[in-house]
């Protein structure tokens, strides 16, 4: 489900279309750090008031993904400095340990609320869309207040990440407010009375703190979810094992047969919490959510994310024609010869260590950009270092063994066979991930 961080400004009409790539590809890398067992959304009321302030602003900040986006590869926590790149530049997420003159702080809480729920700086400098804002808007004042009280205690760094590499105009912050015009909406979660406790809470996670429409929905010419395809898939960049940066696609997580409609809700959790289910294993940039984020959620607040994104109105979203009748045919033969001793030539795999996840109704194998199916076949799995036992083989890479054409008729097959319905793969999607 979701990336990153503080950022921010870009021009007018055109330049829109730049903030949006940067907010949909920045934002997919997760939700993050320390352990709390608080799961409710009401202050804590007992004990020591600070402490557990603090303790809460613990949880929500995995809940909220701070230290995937803020922490460069091997530096210190929260100082920033991860890169981010763009097809317009690169961003570096910001410092936000309680550092004085490189850090927050001197922020006060009312500062870093505006930044959070409103996308502007102390300065008054707008924020790039790539920090969630969009989605932290909705946090309620009560969960504001906890992470600041957080993050005022983590090990402050004077450290000054690199200035972001932006070319004219997407360097331009004072534009960012025209965006926000047309497409933010400021304004904080409301409960729907109509549902349960349960349901409400979980829309609070997945559409708040969490951001899963940042990455899992498609956005428009200027770079804006399109709410009317909300959580129906999105694409974003990120590395692939070799340390390149690829397109990768979020898949559907609507009630939809390309989406989670087969996954029940105690699989949904399931997932969330262990990074495995019955059905798939995270891998590729899904493991910084699992492994930093929902993975330390209580069972109680992965279940109720599993419950409202259950309840999502089904959509498949754009999923394209499959491939013709002879690339299909191609695509079986193929597959057979190198997939299927694993993934079984129905495609249902088995849960044993000597073969392969299922396929059948795979929400990634089905997704309307084929960019992760591609990655996988190309380059293998990518696999979370998750703990307990491996539930299924490793699986070894095949770029190196089939050519474009034949990767392309592999996943068009995949993405046909048994019931899916995913659109054709082509041999310039392939080469283009190569």
């Amino acid at each position: 489900m979701s990336k990153r961080k503080f950022d921010g400004g870009v021009r007018v009409a055109a330049t829109w279309v730049t903030l949006g790539l940067t907010f949909g590809m920045a934002l997919l890398a997760a939700l993050s750090f320390a352990n709390s067992s608080q799961a409710d959304s009401s202050l804590p009321t007992s004990g020591d008031q600070a402490n557990s302030l603090i303790e809460r602003g613990r949880y929500l900040a995995r809940a909220g993904n701070c230290v995937s986006c803020h922490t460069a590869p091997d530096g210190p926590a929260f100082a920033g400095g991860l890169a981010f790149q763009t097809p317009f530049g690169k961003l570096y997420s910001t410092n936000i340990t309680p550092d004085p003159e490189t850090g927050i702080g001197k922020w006060t809480e009312q500062q870093f609320e505006r930044a959070v729920r409103e996308g502007v700086r102390p300065d008054g400098a707008h924020l790039y869309p790539a920090f969630p804002y969009t989605a932290y808007t909705k946090i309620s004042d009560e969960d504001v207040s906890a992470l600041f009280a957080y993050l005022k205690i983590v090990k402050p760094v004077n450290f000054t990440p690199p200035e972001n590499e932006m070319g004219f105009p997407a360097n331009q912050r004072w534009a960012l407010g025209l965006w926000k015009a047309l497409f933010f909406e400021e304004g904080r979660f409301q409960a729907d009375s109509k549902q349960t406790p349960e349901w409400n809470r979980g829309a609070y996670l997945v559409e708040g703190l969490g951001h899963c429409s940042a990455c899992h929905s498609p956005r428009n010419f200027m770079g804006a979810e399109k709410t009317s395809m909300a959580m129906t898939g999105g694409e974003y960049t990120d590395k692939v094992p070799s340390g390149e940066y690829r397109e990768w696609s979020a898949p559907n997580l609507t009630d939809v047969p390309n989406g989670l409609g087969s996954w029940p809700v105690e699989e949904v959790a399931a997932y969330l919490k262990t990074g495995r289910n019955a059905f798939s294993e995270t891998h590729g940039p899904m493991n910084e959510v699992i492994l930093n984020s929902t993975r330390h959620l209580s069972d109680a607040d992965v279940k109720a994310m599993a419950v409202y994104l259950k309840s999502l109105p089904g959509n498949v979203g754009n999923i394209g024609k499959p491939a013709s009748a002879q690339v299909l045919k191609d695509g079986e033969t193929l597959y057979n010869v190198n997939c299927g001793t694993c993934h079984q030539p129905d495609g249902l795999g088995a849960l044993s260590a000597d073969a392969g996840a299922k396929l059948v109704g795979n929400p990634m194998v089905q997704a309307s950009n084929p960019a992760s199916l591609i990655n996988v076949i190309l380059y293998g799995p990518h696999l979370a270092k998750l703990p307990g036992p491996k539930r299924w083989k490793d699986m070894p890479e095949f770029g190196s063994k089939l050519a474009d054409e034949e990767i392309a008729a592999i996943a068009s097959y995949m993405r046909a066979a048994w019931g899916n319905v995913g659109g054709a793969v082509t041999e310039e999607q392939v080469a283009k991930q190569r």
